[in-house]
């Protein structure tokens, strides 16, 4: 089967409505959130979206909470890294 749309991908859909600024951006999201993501639990790239963050994982069947259109967000890296560091400096005080 031939390729269909040379540059707007996903968002053809919507035309030449809302203006092409706005719907790279949307492009941008719609790809992330219909991609699959690799589990954390048994290595797969299997996760997929459910609805807006609950990604389920196929093979192993786990349910994970994530953001709305990515697996993993950037705060929640944040926070990941944060808490690692705040455990690590708890340990070697006690």
């Amino acid at each position: 089967m031939g390729k269909r749309t040379k540059k707007v991908g996903i968002t053809g859909k919507y035309g030449t409505r809302y203006g092409s600024t706005l719907r790279k951006l949307v492009r941008k999201i719609e790809v992330s959130q219909h991609s699959t993501y690799r589990c954390a639990f048994c290595g797969k790239d299997s996760v997929k979206r459910s609805c807006a963050g609950i990604w389920n994982c196929k093979s192993c069947r786990k349910v994970m909470a994530g953001g709305a259109y990515s697996l993993s967000t950037a705060s929640a890296v944040t926070v990941r890294s944060t808490i690692g560091r705040l455990r690590k400096i708890a340990q070697e005080q006690a």
